[in-house]
């Protein structure tokens, strides 16, 4: 397994990261996701930590904060061979004390999550989104004082845009506050959106990009193909679990280029997905998700080896699409170039 530098900070983590989101399996969104017992945990967490998959990622809001207990039974015993990180901030109840970065709220999510996962502190706390409502100043505040307690190691965002991320790294070095050295977010062959502005605000402020769902919400699992149904059980047969729309036309490009290289490299369309993402800019880790060993196994075999130039420009080329004002001159135009230097 590959090593890397979460952003700017001295954290290692593994290039590939395990996503907790199928454990508990509570509700419409994550009962779709997948539904691992602690027992079935404890081994899906032994085959990681044998491939050096030392990360393990959750949130209080998967499975109304079974993913974290699961996940907690899981690693009971060995706290001090894995890295722990979960996220707050999401609705958890409707209650206007259950949503949100306020002071009281971040604190309880610390430490309910804390109660959870069975552990005193937190590698990683990361704001699940971002909060209108609360000034940045008083959610650093809340996540410094967390830090100087020893119950967070470090702290970081996710699916901010790109003027709260900045707004808050900002507010953070005028105070003097931990900085976000993570934005965990949405990126694979079938969405790029992140490149169009968080991906060079990210290499620019040294934030490590934590990518969720690399595999566009199952469809790079390479059972999607064009002019065949969707396969029975898959996560897109849900409205809540189908993710970010995608064109069809788009979708089916990539596939094909994908099952191409699929034969040219032995590999599975999976773990080209997957391997292309690790080597974009600013990804330090990809964070695999599975409702069994089997699918773990085949998420594992995307390390460990890499796609030629050219295969990486033949999925660069499929998959891109144009973006929206204002990015969009400086893709089109060469003589704008100069002022967007390439960030590959």
């Amino acid at each position: 397994m590959e090593y890397r530098r979460l952003g700017s900070s001295e954290l290692l983590v593994p290039a590939l990261s395990f996503g907790a989101g199928t454990f508990g399996g509570q509700g419409e969104l994550f009962g779709a996701w997948g539904n691992t017992d602690a027992e079935q945990a404890r081994r899906m967490v032994d085959v990681a930590l044998d491939a050096g998959v030392t990360m393990f990622d959750t949130a209080d809001v998967y499975s109304d904060g079974a993913s974290e207990e699961v996940l907690g039974r899981a690693i009971a015993g060995r706290r001090d061979r894995v890295l722990v990180s979960t996220k707050a901030g999401l609705p958890t109840g409707p209650g206007p004390e259950q949503a949100g970065s306020g002071r009281s709220r971040l604190i309880g999510a610390v430490e309910a999550a804390l109660r959870r996962l069975g552990t005193d502190y937190l590698d990683l706390f990361q704001l699940h989104a971002f909060d209108a409502a609360t000034p940045v100043e008083e959610v650093l505040s809340t996540l410094d004082d967390l830090v100087r307690a020893g119950k967070i190691r470090h702290v970081g965002a996710s699916n901010f845009a790109g003027w709260q991320l900045m707004k808050s790294l900002a507010a953070a070095e005028r105070g003097g506050q931990p900085r976000y050295i993570s934005h965990q977010i949405y990126y694979s062959l079938v969405g790029r959106d992140y490149e169009w502005e968080l991906m060079p605000l990210a290499r620019d402020q040294g934030v490590g990009a934590m990518v969720w769902s690399p595999l566009g919400w199952g469809r790079l699992t390479g059972k999607i193909r064009r002019g065949q149904p969707l396969p029975e059980g898959s996560r897109l047969h849900s409205t809540a679990a189908a993710g970010p729309p995608v064109n069809d036309e788009l979708l089916y490009d990539v596939v094909d280029v994908l099952d191409e290289i699929a034969v040219e490299t032995g590999r599975s369309v999976p773990q080209i997905a997957l391997n292309w993402l690790l080597s974009r800019p600013t990804v330090a880790t990809v964070i695999v998700g599975a409702r069994n060993e089997k699918q773990l196994r085949q998420n594992l075999g995307a390390v460990g080896w890499t796609l030629e130039p050219e295969q990486v420009a033949r999925l660069d080329e499929v998959s891109a699409v144009t973006p929206p004002y204002p990015y969009y001159p400086y893709y089109r135009l060469p003589d704008f170039a100069r002022l967007a230097p390439p960030l590959v």
